[in-house]
């Protein structure tokens, strides 16, 4: 087990792809502290880990606050007593046209999308300086690179989180922390399910894998950056999208 006796933080981990790449980790052997704003749906993924041998425990957190997120991670280290992988996940969107966008709506996802990975961060590699090893894996977006019409607040978010993950690269590898980012493409989740035919359509005719992603493409590549295999990588973007964006 490439990971046995790991410990990762998941953020966004009661649902979705955050949910799938917490689980991931727990077959690869790590313990998981399974983070997110929705506690019941939190503890659902944590009995699952807890069935396939691994621990685990959920914890409610408000990624846009420091001073709660600092109270979290101590909370973590007080059962488990180190951090080896952190996965910022949590992330939301409220989708609308530039010049019909509220201030609210910008503010919100900028806070919870990039201030969330920041603050994270921050309070996660102190404890991985002190360790000097971590792996910490950044969920962005190819809307970060590409732009979309209706999604200014969450484009620039998912921009901002490849420029953060360069940035940290550089500043924690003396240290021995990796710092690398996903992009992943249109997944199935919850939310694509919901689109319309005609849109998926035409979301599928942009993809030359002509089909959309599972959320355990994502989490296999997440495996890998968490595993020793990636030790030489970092400061990287990684596109998982079925070949939508090629750069």
């Amino acid at each position: 087990m490439q990971l046995k006796d790991k410990v990762a933080i998941v953020t966004g981990g009661a649902r979705g792809i955050g949910r799938v790449i917490a689980l991931g980790l727990a077959s690869k052997g790590a313990d998981i502290a399974v983070v997110d704003v929705n506690l019941k749906e939190a503890e659902k993924t944590v009995q699952e880990i807890q069935a396939l041998g691994r621990a685990a425990f959920s914890l409610e957190m408000d990624v846009t606050d420091y001073i709660k997120v600092e109270e979290g991670i101590n909370k973590i280290l007080d059962k488990f007593k180190k951090v080896d992988i952190l996965v910022n996940n949590a992330g939301i969107t409220k989708d609308s046209l530039l010049l019909r966008m509220s201030d609210s709506d910008w503010d919100v996802v900028l806070k919870v999308n990039l201030k969330g990975t920041f603050n994270c961060t921050k309070a996660v590699s102190r404890q991985m300086i002190k360790q000097r090893s971590g792996k910490i894996i950044n969920i962005a977006s190819i809307i970060g690179i590409i732009g979309n019409p209706g999604q200014a607040n969450y484009s620039a978010s998912k921009a901002g989180i490849i420029a953060l993950t360069k940035t940290a690269a550089k500043e924690l590898a003396l240290r021995n922390i990796n710092v690398n980012a996903i992009a992943p493409g249109f997944i199935q989740t919850e939310m694509t399910a919901k689109l319309s035919l005609e849109l998926r359509e035409k979301m599928m005719s942009a993809i030359p894998l002509k089909r959309f992603g599972n959320p355990e493409d994502v989490s296999a590549v997440c495996l890998f950056l968490a595993s020793e295999d990636a030790n030489y990588i970092t400061g990287q973007t990684i596109i998982v999208d079925g070949g939508m964006v090629m750069v």
